[in-house]
């Protein structure tokens, strides 16, 4: 039984001879037709072990060496091949060649003095102790190599490989070849030994010896033609495995594949070998410094690394390595040049920010003038070698100042001209600025109060539009108005002091009467002080009832000059100076405890906001208190008629916080204003911890249109601010046309009510007093 599994496992051999044309350079040309790389590429598959170059062209010596050994033929070795039946068979492959005297250029004498065609046929080789053939380097130095001997010193021949060279070789004439090859087949037809033609070269083929060569196959009894290429390892294989298959019966019948066909297969698998090599080196190779022996190193033991070695070599493998280097390389000297580029411009703003000094000089003169600054060495590092980015300075991450040689560049002479156009907008900008304001100084269209919409037809023209945004001029506008509001203002008081005695004949609660207040107007109506404020009648209305606030109660608060008040002033230096925080505190807690204090937001559009506050504080006494019901209370105001969401119109500020807010509406535009603002002021305070917006208790109110009886009804607006209120969660009081002021009597309860925790209920208020 165990000779049976012997005999079981027992591996067929066949001994293969690869011949085709030979001889001196006259008889094949300045180069052979590819045997010996066939052989090669076969035996050794491996890209590292395959070679180009193979010479039969021998010294004495090389000849009589132990590898040539005084014979006309080479063995290659022996291989072992699972072919396409999956069965292992082994080889051993010879190559029939002619040897060529380096000195006379004739063939070497040999033992066999038969003509190449002859002894090519031979089907019995013998060669005590001959050693088999790596390559042309192995000879005189065959103790470098492994020193195979061939099997018993002979060979029996078990069939041919026929090879013809269809690519255009120099000094080789094609139809001589295919005569050659034609003379040789029919001596290798005598041994009876079966023959496969192999195309060699075929990646340098010729389409006329192709088609010819497969033309002289037809005619000798049909011998199958295989197309190779030994350069670039197409259908070598499947050539010897055709013969073996031809030998030897049994196995099953190979499929032979046409060269292109076999190429793309090849490629294909190359290229799948290539991305999964050129992946595995960008994960392990991440620095440009990498060198490619450690790198090596680490990779050999991966299939990635080894596959694509075996099929394109190490030199191939490297040249990757070195690529993938040079663009990680490259890589970082962009970033790093990003980086530089980055801090020029800074660099500029502060070595030469004044345009004067840089105005008309060229970037290779702003060069030397940097060099001057004594802040030069802060931006910039001089290098002894230069360009800086194929020096060592890629890699000093500590020093990350500019290399100077960087602005001999391109980019860097463009964003220095970006610098100069920088200052040089600037400028003209800042001239912009001062001539918009000049033109605002000097332009009588615009007085206090003038909306931006109305003024800017009179001001702007194209050059300030190409300059600036119109929300710049809007700025400067809006502060403008502001400084011409304030001396109307201050002038307005000073108009009202010189016309002191029209405020004498009131009664003692300083309320003017509407005849009074006419006939205060009409008196003032022609001074151009009075005229000044004429668009902001609810301001100058309020600066009225004001000034005779003072003449009746003349005190700090309610003086015009406030906060400028010297008693004012007087108070707050004694305050700051001698009353500690503690004290304050304590003197805080020990207040009256029966007056409440009220922050009240009145909104209103259209100086309804402005009208009411005037009204209110008409109604406080001098200290700002207000009565209801014998409760003492003390209210600060802040009407608001503009856009929440700018800080001047803010619900709360650092110094205010609301407990309430009047709503006023007497129109729909006015009520669409309302439920707007309140919308903006509880989203501005959304996610935040102070959200004290979104439950601030509101009361909304209409307000009837003095003397106006056209337009919405009065039952119209009632309804929809009904439905508002009701939205808002807040209270809805039915409308008054005069005496707005008292509607804090049901008002401030209610105020003191949900800031202690109760919730308003939304209901509807009627006031307890007659409506006129």
């Amino acid at each position: 039984m165990m000779m049976a599994r012997k005999q079981d496992v027992r591996i067929p051999t066949y001994n293969i001879s690869v011949v085709g044309l030979s001889g001196t350079e006259k008889e094949k040309g300045q180069c052979g037709i590819g045997k010996s790389c066939l052989c090669n590429r076969f035996v050794r598959p491996s890209a590292d072990e395959f070679h180009l170059d193979h010479t039969s062209v021998l010294s004495t010596s090389d000849f009589g060496g132990r590898v040539v050994n005084n014979d006309h033929f080479l063995y290659w070795g022996e291989v072992s091949r699972s072919l396409e039946d999956c069965v292992e068979c082994r080889m051993h492959i010879v190559e029939q060649t002619e040897f060529i005297d380096d000195q006379t250029f004739q063939p070497h004498r040999s033992t066999a003095l038969q003509p190449y065609i002859k002894r090519a046929a031979a089907t019995k080789l013998a060669s005590a102790e001959k050693l088999m053939y790596f390559c042309t380097d192995q000879l005189g130095l065959e103790q470098d190599f492994e020193q195979k001997q061939m099997p018993d010193g002979k060979l029996l021949v078990d069939g041919f490989l026929l090879g013809i060279d269809v690519s255009r070789g120099m000094n080789r004439n094609f139809d001589d070849q295919l005569k050659f090859v034609s003379n040789l087949y029919n001596q290798l037809a005598k041994t009876k030994k079966p023959i496969v033609v192999v195309l060699t070269k075929c990646d340098e083929g010729v389409e006329r010896y192709i088609r010819d060569a497969h033309t002289f196959a037809l005619s000798k009894k049909n011998l199958q033609v295989v197309e190779t290429s030994a350069r670039s390892n197409v259908n070598v294989d499947l050539a010897f495995s055709t013969l073996v298959q031809l030998i030897d019966k049994s196995r099953g019948k190979t499929k032979i594949i046409p060269y292109f066909e076999a190429l793309k297969q090849q490629s294909q698998q190359i290229a799948t070998a290539k991305d999964k090599y050129e992946w595995l080196v960008s994960r392990i190779v991440k620095n440009h410094n990498e060198n490619w022996l450690s790198v090596s190193r680490k990779m050999q033991a991966s299939p990635e690394y080894q596959d694509y070695v075996y099929l394109e070599g190490t030199q191939k493998a490297k040249k990757l390595f070195l690529q993938h280097i040079h663009r990680l390389k490259h890589e970082h000297i962009e970033r790093r040049r990003k980086l530089y580029l980055a801090a020029l411009p800074l660099a500029f703003e502060a070595l030469i920010p004044n345009l004067d000094e840089i105005d008309h000089l060229s970037c290779i003169k702003a060069k030397k003038l940097l060099e001057t600054k004594p802040e030069f060495l802060k931006w910039f590092v001089v290098l002894e070698e230069t360009p800086w980015d194929a020096t060592s300075h890629i890699d000093n991450m500590e020093n990350e100042r500019i290399p100077f040689d960087l602005m001999d560049t391109v980019p860097a002479e463009q964003l220095y001209e970006a610098h100069l156009e920088k200052l040089r907008n600037e400028r003209k900008r800042v001239e912009m600025r001062r001539a918009f304001k000049e033109n605002l100084e000097t332009s009588p269209f615009i007085t206090p109060g003038k909306p931006w919409e109305e003024a800017r037809s009179f001001i702007m023209n194209e050059d300030f539009y190409q300059w600036l945004e119109e929300s710049v001029y809007m700025d400067i506008y809006g502060k403008h108005q502001k400084q011409i509001i304030d001396k109307a203002k201050e002038e307005f008081q000073e108009l009202l002091l010189e016309y002191s005695e029209l405020f004498y004949e009131l009664e003692l609660d300083a309320k003017p009467s509407k005849e009074k207040m006419g006939v205060i107007q009409d008196v003032l109506g022609e001074e151009q002080r009075f005229k000044a404020l004429q668009k902001l009648q609810a301001e100058r209305d309020a600066l009225i009832l004001k000034h005779i606030h003072f003449v009746y109660h003349p005190t700090k608060e309610t003086c015009p000059s406030c906060p400028a008040c010297v008693d004012a002033k007087i108070e707050h230096l004694i305050s700051s100076r001698f009353i500690r925080p503690s004290d304050r505190n304590q003197k805080n807690s020990l207040s009256d405890p029966n007056i409440d204090r009220i922050n009240l937001v009145i909104l209103g559009k259209d100086g309804l906001a402005r009208e009411l506050a005037n009204e209110i504080r008409a109604l406080c006494t001098n200290d700002d208190k207000y009565v209801i019901d014998g409760k003492m209370y003390e209210l600060s105001l802040r009407p608001i008629e503009g856009n929440v969401r700018l800080p001047v119109n803010s619900f709360q500020t650092p110094t205010f916080q609301p407990h309430g807010c009047l709503c006023l509406y007497n129109s729909k535009e006015s009520l669409s204003y309302v439920v707007e603002s309140i919308e903006k002021s509880r989203e501005s305070t959304l996610g935040r911890r102070d959200n004290h917006l979104v439950h601030l208790p509101l009361t909304l109110i209409l307000v009837n249109k003095r003397g106006d009886t056209s337009g919405e009804t009065l039952h119209s607006l009632i309804q929809q601010g009904q439905q508002i209120a009701s939205k808002l969660q807040c209270v809805f009081l039915d409308p008054a046309s005069a005496g707005q002021a008292r509607w804090l009597m049901p008002v401030i309860p209610a105020l003191l009510e949900a800031e202690a925790g109760g919730s308003l209920e939304v209901r509807s208020l009627r006031p307890a007093w007659p409506t006129w």
